[in-house]
């Protein structure tokens, strides 16, 4: 889908001309003997008589003929792509200049042309339907709250045959745009669920993105805002892919709810132990059924995180099987399996060495980054910071050593390749 500002439809030909191409094209649908009389009243219409004024200067002219128009318009008729797509372009274009986007004149008409595009079943004609309903979209002005209504038509075709693909939507696409229709805050975090849910099936980490914006949107004193929190909270733990629950901390709807037990949950996913875990298992287990959550899986996800938590405290060192069995409560036999999980769910990578039975760790995701973490990056960059200044030291004293015995102008030579 388009993400472009409103576009304008350019079109030939006056009013009346514009008028009589729309309504040749639909009398073609019209068994042949009966053409004439399908286009007699439209050809009736377009007259003017001495007491009326031009179309170009009488707008409620304009829009009966064009009403008419689109009453008579019931499938998306017998023209090629390119001749449909043409029609219901002009067909809007009109539209749009009869009635403001919007008004009472403009919504009925318009609702109308979209139930048309919808209810054709002509499964060979997606790609046509997705077409037209953009370049409604795109033509409809950026503030307009029909932009919506096209949207949301939309994205349910799409989503009901499951090919959210085509339309390439981006969560910062999608915020800018409901910000600038005027709608209420509402509907704008009733879009951004109805996103969410869709999407939850086949692309649960982007259904993630946009559930998180959803929860953003709801104001404190909605009455969605708590269950939709929770509703978040535990889609994030019971989720094999998501460990990012610093975030989620952060956030005014999930800080909110400090009084819940969920609440509770995050915060020892996000900077906690396997004790204090274990300990809000014993208290809370009845609380895991009646959110969809597993122990096990639970498990799992708190050990994966430990491990992250263990292994960015050793980055560029060895991490010994022991401490890595010891602070994961596992055999020291399980930590290569261990090793491998973390590795995939991409919050670790290193080496492991079965002969040294260490893990020398390369890199690692903290759970948060807070004083502790700031500390430790501060550290490191000591470190490197002095572990340069000794390269340094001994690169200066091979070049002194070198000007005593090199040739004159080989000195130079060097330091500026080492520069």
């Amino acid at each position: 889908m388009s993400v472009a500002d409103s576009v304008p439809i350019f079109s030939e030909g006056s009013f009346e001309e514009q008028v009589q191409e729309l309504v040749e094209y639909l009398a073609r649908s019209v068994p042949e003997p009966e053409q004439g009389t399908f286009i007699a009243p439209f050809r009736d219409s377009l007259k003017t008589d001495e007491t009326q004024k031009p179309f170009s200067e009488d707008k409620d002219r304009r829009r009966n003929v064009v009403e008419k128009i689109v009453e008579s318009v019931n499938d998306l008729g017998d023209g090629t792509d390119v001749e449909v797509e043409g029609f219901f372009n002009l067909l809007y274009y009109l539209l749009c200049n009869a009635a403001a986007p919007g008004s009472s004149g403009f919504l009925a008409p318009a609702t109308h042309v979209l139930d048309v595009v919808l209810k054709d079943s002509s499964s060979d004609r997606m790609q046509l339907k997705y077409r037209i309903l953009a370049n409604l979209y795109n033509a409809t002005p950026r503030t307009s709250g029909f932009r919506f209504t096209i949207c949301n038509t939309l994205f349910g075709l799409a989503a009901e045959r499951d090919e959210l693909d085509v339309l390439h939507l981006k969560l910062s696409d999608v915020e800018r745009w409901i910000q600038e229709w005027d709608v209420s805050q509402e509907k704008r975090s009733e879009f951004l669920k109805t996103i969410a849910d869709k999407l939850a099936a086949g692309r649960p980490e982007a259904s993630y993105e946009y559930r998180i914006a959803y929860v953003r949107s709801l104001p404190l004193t909605s009455e969605a805002a708590k269950p939709a929190a929770l509703e978040l909270l535990a889609t994030a733990l019971r989720s094999p892919s998501i460990y990012d629950f610093d975030t989620l901390q952060k956030m005014e709807n999930i800080k909110a709810q400090g009084s819940h037990e969920l609440f509770g949950l995050l915060q020892i996913f996000a900077k906690e132990g396997l004790s204090e875990y274990n300990a809000w298992i014993t208290q809370n287990e009845s609380l895991l059924k009646a959110h969809h959550l597993e122990k096990d899986q639970l498990l799992r996800k708190m050990r994966l995180l430990m491990f992250a938590s263990l292994g960015f405290n050793k980055i560029g060192q060895k991490l010994t099987y022991t401490e890595i069995a010891s602070a994961l409560q596992i055999e020291t036999s399980e930590v290569e399996n261990w090793t491998v999980d973390v590795i995939r769910a991409g919050l670790v990578s290193g080496k492991l060495s079965q002969a040294s039975q260490t893990l020398h760790v390369a890199r690692a995701s903290p759970r948060g980054f807070g004083s502790e973490q700031w500390g430790v990056l501060e550290q490191r960059l000591l470190a490197w910071k002095t572990g340069l200044a000794g390269i340094q030291a001994v690169l200066g004293s091979a070049l002194q050593n070198a000007s005593a015995k090199a040739p004159v102008g080989t000195v130079d030579k060097l330091q500026e390749q080492v520069s």
